[in-house]
C-alpha cells in the first residue's frame, strides 16, 4: 500500500515538501496514545535475540535510524513507535541556520538513492536542547545527537563552535556524534584531515566531561565514503589513540562516476551527497576496513545503502555493531524497520552465531587471518 501511495503521490510532489508531509503525519500518530500503541504493536516488534549492548548502552537492537531525518528532535517517539531501536537527531549547529537555498533534496528513484544538499538546515543546539530537556519519552529508545559547524563560523574557529554545542546537548544524548563529513557545509571535510580531527574531538570530549557528571558520555565520528583507504586508517588510529567510542561509516558521497547510476544525467549531476543503494558497495568496505584496523575496542555503525535485513547483516559480519538507515526508509515505508528486525532474527538463528555480538566482524576476521 505505501509503494503504491509513493507512486501516486510522493513521486509527484517536491522532494522536501513530501518529507516534512509524512514527518507531520508520524507526529502526529505518536501523540495519539490508542494509535501509537497499535503502530507500535505492528512495527515495532522485539526479538529479544537481538538485544544489543554497545557504547556502554543497552538497545533493544542494533538497528537506527540515521541523522538527517529528525533535525531538530521532534518526532523521537514517532521514530521509536516505527520501530528504530536509536534516533540519532540532528545535525545541530551552534547556531539556528536555514540551510542552504532550495530545491536542495532529489530522488534519484531509479537507483533507489537520494542527493542533497540540505545545508544542515535546523533550529540550532540552543532550541533542540531545550526541547530534549524538556521532553517526555513515551517509549524508550536511545537518542544519539549528531553535531556539525555552523556555516558561518570560519575554519580556524570551528572547534569552538562544537564545544558550544557538547556543552548545551551532551546531557540530553545517550551519545554524541561529531559530523566532519558532510559535503554541503563548505570546509566542513577539511575537519577529517587527523591534524585538525585531533585537536577538535579532544575539545568535544573535554566539554562533554566538564558540562556532564556523573555518567560519560560515548563520543563518535561520522567519516565518508570519499576518503582515501590510508585516511580512514588514520582515523581509525585517531580514534584509538583518543578513547574515541565510536566511528560512523559513512556520510553521504560527493562520488558519481563507477557507480552505475540509472537516473538521468539532470539528476545525478545535482551537487549535493548522494545516498541510498550506490553507497552500499564502498561504505561495506569502509567498515570491514576499519574493523580490520580496530577490532572490538570501539564501536562502528554501519550506515550507507541499508536496504534490507540482507544488508545490515553484512554491515554487522564486516564488523558493525550498530546499524542505521534513512533512504531506504523513504522507498520501502513504515514496515521498513520491521522487515529488517525480522530478517536479521532469521539470519542470526540460520547462522553458526550464537548471539548477535559473535557475529560482528566474523567475516572480516577470517579475510585478515
Amino acid at each position: 500500500m505505501y509503494k503504491l501511495f509513493f507512486q501516486l503521490v510522493f513521486t509527484r510532489m517536491d522532494p522536501e515538501r513530501a518529507h516534512y508531509a509524512a514527518f507531520r503525519w508520524i507526529r502526529l500518530a505518536a501523540r495519539v496514545p490508542v494509535l501509537r500503541t497499535f503502530v507500535a504493536a505492528a512495527l515495532a516488534p522485539r526479538y529479544r535475540e537481538l538485544r544489543t549492548e554497545a557504547l556502554g548502552l543497552r538497545m533493544h537492537g542494533p538497528f537506527g535510524l540515521a541523522a538527517g531525518f529528525d533535525k531538530n528532535a521532534v518526532a523521537i517517539d514517532g521514530m521509536s513507535m516505527l520501530g528504530f531501536d536509536h534516533v540519532e537527531i540532528g545535525t545541530v549547529t551552534g547556531e539556528p541556520q536555514p540551510g542552504n537555498p532550495k530545491k536542495r533534496l532529489f530522488r534519484l528513484v531509479a537507483d533507489r538513492a537520494l542527493i542533497n544538499r540540505m545545508g544542515f538546515n535546523n533550529e540550532g543546539s540552543a532550541a533542540v536542547a531545550e526541547r530534549l530537556a524538556a521532553r517526555v519519552p513515551v517509549f524508550r529508545t536511545t537518542v544519539g545527537v549528531n553535531i556539525g559547524k555552523t556555516k558561518v563560523v570560519p575554519e580556524a574557529e570551528a572547534a569552538a563552535d562544537y564545544v558550544k554545542s557538547t556543552e548545551r546537548l551532551a546531557a540530553h544524548a545517550d551519545y554524541l556524534v561529531v559530523n566532519v563529513s558532510s559535503p554541503n557545509t563548505p570546509g566542513l571535510r577539511n575537519l577529517q584531515a587527523t591534524e585538525s580531527l585531533r585537536p577538535l574531538l579532544s575539545a568535544v570530549r573535554e566539554a562533554a566531561d566538564r558540562t556532564v557528571t556523573g555518567r560519560r558520555v560515548p563520543l563518535l565520528v561520522k567519516i565518508a565514503p570519499d576518503l582515501a583507504d590510508e585516511d580512514v586508517d588514520a582515523v581509525a588510529d585517531l580514534a584509538v589513540e583518543l578513547g574515541l567510542d565510536g566511528i560512523i561509516a559513512t556520510n553521504t558521497t560527493i562520488a558519481r562516476d563507477a557507480l552505475g547510476l540509472n537516473s538521468s544525467p539532470s539528476l545525478t549531476g545535482e551537487t549535493g551527497g548522494l545516498s541510498g543503494a550506490p553507497l552500499k558497495e564502498r561504505s561495506l568496505a569502509v567498515v570491514s576496513r576499519l574493523y580490520a584496523r580496530v577490532g572490538d575496542r570501539i564501536t562502528l555503525v554501519g550506515v550507507g545503502g541499508i536496504e534490507n535485513a540482507e544488508d545490515a547483516w553484512q554491515r554487522i559480519l564486516a564488523g558493525a555493531t550498530l546499524v542505521q538507515g534513512y533512504s531506504a526508509f523513504i522507498y520501502e515505508g513504515p514496515s521498513y524497520a520491521r522487515a529488517i528486525h525480522k530478517g536479521l532474527a532469521a539470519r542470526l538463528a540460520a547462522s553458526p552465531y550464537a548471539t548477535l555480538a559473535d557475529a560482528v566482524g566474523a567475516e572480516t576476521r577470517k579475510a585478515v587471518k
